[in-house]
């Protein structure tokens, strides 16, 4: 097995000088050296072809017991020295100090086909970060990261990848739902890839800790390699660079809205510097349209992160990281004129992109007004996003009132549509067909432009859990089945029909599909 080891990070910045892997506060480094923990019996569950191509492999080497070893933790890559990473992070709107990769180890960087990837297990051990974790993941979070990555990868949402899923054959201790209740669960890990794993807490532990050496060094070093087209570091490019950061954030989380993926968690520590997914802990997908949802347990009371405000919360960790690069730039005018255009582009970013989803592609003053009127129309009762608006992409300019029938499989319970609901519903239609009317494209074009953006499976819950159920039993091939089905989101797959419905009473309440925790 050969790959072709770049390393950036670790020749770039500066390390942690003590080598031992000891829980500690480290200071005026950006990662520390630590070997991934040796597993008792591992076994590889399930491996992504794309990425084991992006990175230079074969099929061949993924079948072979040194890529068993390597991305288990139990060998070491010849010529190199794992490490992780050293940031911080306001978790929930709270400065929470230094977190960094607690579960996470970083084993090289990787150059093939003019492109870089870093490589990273989660779940291999303790590291110095790991404060009173153990470092460990367990295979219900790793499932559901390693299938939703590729997921989000698919469905065009920038992201993280993952390069294989691994049982360790070790158990782990932990409480799911953090009531008391703690058993133990199967150890597993997932070797994540990417560009760069860098987040704005990356940045912000040294601008807190004033330390502007190490940051220079690393804002310095970001730009070099990964916003190149700035050119050298200067007061200018600090600007630029953020400015860079503002715009990828707002396109990742448009994206978001567009499929209906709701994060769960958008503290610092999860906002990558190159605007991708980071971190899939208790995510969720929006099932019943319903702005105040949030999938996290730990965020139900205050709902800081539900769906609605995503968008506002990528502003509100934005300003954290301007506070972070002003003693760079000496002064503020700059990054507030860039975070002063952050409501403006996004509101113009949702904008097309919601009327992309209702096939509106000739710009209406009055389109914003029918966006709204639509958002509240689908809270009055629990109508599933995903079905409704691929099934929206069959109304009929000629006969807008069978739209209600067009998108009746997306309402849960259809003895909910009162007489009052069906009348707002019905004007909306009559609004919906007299703005298509002024459209260039025939239904036909309409029709499949929509289905190129809403997509027609995403990784509900629910599947999740009968992923994680079923691996649990030691069966995999629900993983299997769900991870090529969500590699075509946008294609019919008749043969998965069964995969396009509401989800299914039972789950409703159940932890996993309803309910999840940050336990992994």
């Amino acid at each position: 097995m050969q790959l072709k080891i770049k390393d950036t990070f670790t020749k770039g910045l500066p390390a942690d000088l003590i080598l031992e892997n000891s829980r500690r506060q480290v200071k005026k480094a950006c990662f520390s050296y630590v070997t991934p923990k040796k597993t008792r019996k591992p076994e590889m569950l399930h491996t992504s072809s794309e990425m084991i191509s992006a990175l230079g492999l074969s099929e061949e080497d993924a079948t072979s017991k040194a890529f068993l070893n390597v991305f288990t933790g139990n060998e070491v890559l010849h010529n190199t020295k794992p490490y992780a990473m050293c940031y911080g992070g306001h978790q929930f709107g709270n400065w929470a100090g230094q977190l960094g990769d607690g579960r996470a180890i970083n084993l090289a960087e990787v150059e093939h086909n003019n492109k870089h990837w870093a490589i990273q297990l989660k779940g291999a051990g303790e590291t110095p970060y790991s404060r009173t974790g153990d470092g460990l993941a367990v295979l219900r979070s790793s499932v559901r990261e390693y299938l939703c990555s590729e997921a989000m990868y698919h469905l065009g949402v920038p992201t993280t990848r993952a390069l294989s899923l691994a049982l360790s054959g070790d158990e782990v201790l932990r409480d799911m739902l953090y009531d008391g209740n703690a058993a133990y669960e199967k150890g597993a890990i997932v070797t994540r890839v990417s560009p760069s794993f860098l987040r704005f807490g990356s940045y912000q532990i040294f601008a807190v800790r004033q330390d502007n050496e190490t940051l220079k060094n690393l804002v310095d070093f970001t730009i070099k390699e990964y916003f190149r087209d700035l050119g050298k570091p200067s007061k200018e490019t600090y600007l630029q660079f953020f400015e860079a950061v503002l715009n990828s954030t707002i396109a990742m989380l448009v994206h978001w809205q567009r499929v209906g993926f709701v994060h769960g968690v958008m503290n610092t520590d999860n906002m990558s510097i190159l605007g991708q997914t980071i971190d899939y802990g208790p995510y969720g997908w929006l099932e019943g349209y319903d702005h105040n949802w949030t999938p996290n347990t730990t965020d139900k009371q205050f709902k800081r992160y539900r769906f609605g405000a995503q968008i506002d919360m990528g502003l509100w960790n934005l300003y954290q990281l301007a506070n972070t690069l002003y003693p760079l730039i000496g002064e503020a005018e700059g990054l507030e004129h860039t975070l002063n255009s952050y409501n403006e582009k996004a509101q113009a970013q949702h904008l097309g992109m919601m009327q992309s989803k209702l096939g509106l592609y000739q710009d209406e003053k009055s389109d914003a007004q029918l966006i709204n009127s639509l958002e509240d129309t689908l809270q009055l009762t629990e109508t599933d996003m995903t079905i409704f608006f691929r099934n929206l992409s069959d109304f009929s300019i000629e006969d807008p009132l069978k739209g209600l029938e067009i998108v009746k499989d997306a309402f849960y319970e259809l003895n909910e549509i009162s007489d009052t609901i069906e009348h707002k519903w019905n004007s909306w239609f009559e609004r919906y067909a007299t703005r298509l009317q002024k459209e260039d494209t025939t239904s036909k074009e309409r029709k499949e432009n929509m289905n190129q953006v809403n997509p027609k499976y995403v990784l509900r819950n629910y599947m999740a859990q009968l992923a994680i159920d079923d691996a649990d039993k030691g069966d995999y091939k629900l993983i299997d089945e769900l991870f090529n089905l969500l590699k075509k989101p946008y294609d019919t797959q008749p043969e998965h029909e069964k995969w396009y419905a509401k989800r299914p009473e039972w789950a409703r309440d159940k932890v996993g599909c309803s309910m999840l925790s940050c336990s992994s």
